[in-house]
């Protein structure tokens, strides 16, 4: 099967959607690059998914575009989009390995071609040993990597994924990742959702923040640290650390015993608490801390 390529940046500009009186998303603006994993965060309702099937053309927005570089979809393009939805979508009966050779084979590929394919991408997946059973006979979990292999047979240029690590154990979650890092290194536009904000935070190369429907941070992962990042010491003692309450210039961030996370206004200040420290008991450890995405995602979305 020939495809023609289709490169660029994938682009949403001022999309709004509303059901009746209740706007769902308003003024959604971001870019998916190619050969980047953009992480897609947000509640429960903040609008992550109908954005994503807007993308897909399964719902259409109120206003605004979605385009590769300014030029807006067509059917055609979103035939080699890839999409994994959170809801499985699978038919229970059949065997697994029939499942991605069917679908293969309504992307056009040859029935041959499509068992080899799909073969070769459920056995990067784990699932090598499963090939016959069908679906219904697996785990929550080898279910979600068959559904990942679903998306993934026909080589899509734009991959969407709502949730994919959603039941997968930590070794299943590190298969499916380098699976996508290595389609993001073969230039695949990669957009994904999750509430595992420690899988995001380690696999995205960019990330959006979306809150009641409007985005609230959207960047690469070194730019929102930068832009977020305030001034944070992780001290641990041997002694109690209660004093820095007291401390000119310090706010406690979290505290425990002979455990603090505090910010300082200066680094002149950070240093002082550390002299004082030295003075009050052993200094297990003192150094500076850079906000997790979880600490970013709280406060943007306050």
């Amino acid at each position: 099967m020939e495809t023609t390529g289709m490169t660029g940046t994938l682009q949403l500009e001022g999309i709004t959607k509303s059901y009746g009186s209740r706007t769902v998303l308003e003024g959604i603006r971001f870019d998916v690059a190619p050969g980047r994993l953009t992480g897609f965060v947000g509640g429960n309702g903040a609008g992550k998914t109908t954005t994503m099937r807007i993308i897909l053309g399964v719902l259409s927005a109120d206003s605004g575009t979605v385009g590769i570089d300014g030029v807006s979809l067509t059917t055609a393009d979103r035939r080699r989009f890839g999409y994994m939805p959170e809801e499985r979508g699978l038919y229970p009966k059949m065997k697994v390995l029939e499942q991605v050779v069917y679908l293969a084979r309504l992307h056009g590929f040859e029935k041959t071609d499509a068992a080899v394919r799909a073969t070769a991408l459920l056995e990067e997946l784990g699932l090598g040993e499963r090939l016959g059973d069908t679906i219904e006979s697996l785990s929550l979990g080898n279910q979600q990597r068959a559904q990942i292999a679903a998306a993934l047979v026909h080589d899509p240029e734009v991959l969407i994924l709502d949730e994919p690590f959603s039941g997968l154990d930590p070794l299943a979650v590190d298969t499916v990742a380098e699976v996508l890092e290595r389609r993001a290194a073969q230039g695949t536009s990669i957009l994904f959702s999750s509430h595992q904000l420690d899988v995001v935070e380690r696999l995205c190369d960019d990330l959006i923040i979306i809150a009641a429907g409007t985005i609230r941070a959207a960047g690469s992962r070194e730019q929102l640290r930068a832009q977020h990042s305030t001034v944070r010491y992780q001290l641990d003692s041997s002694a109690d650390t209660g004093w820095l309450r007291d401390e000119p210039g310090v706010t406690v961030v979290d505290f425990e015993g002979g455990s603090a996370l505090f910010e300082a206004d200066t680094q002149d200040t950070a240093q002082r608490v550390l002299r004082e420290a030295v003075t009050r008991g052993d200094v297990i450890g003192f150094a500076p801390q850079h906000p997790s995405l979880a600490q970013i995602f709280k406060e943007v979305i306050r």
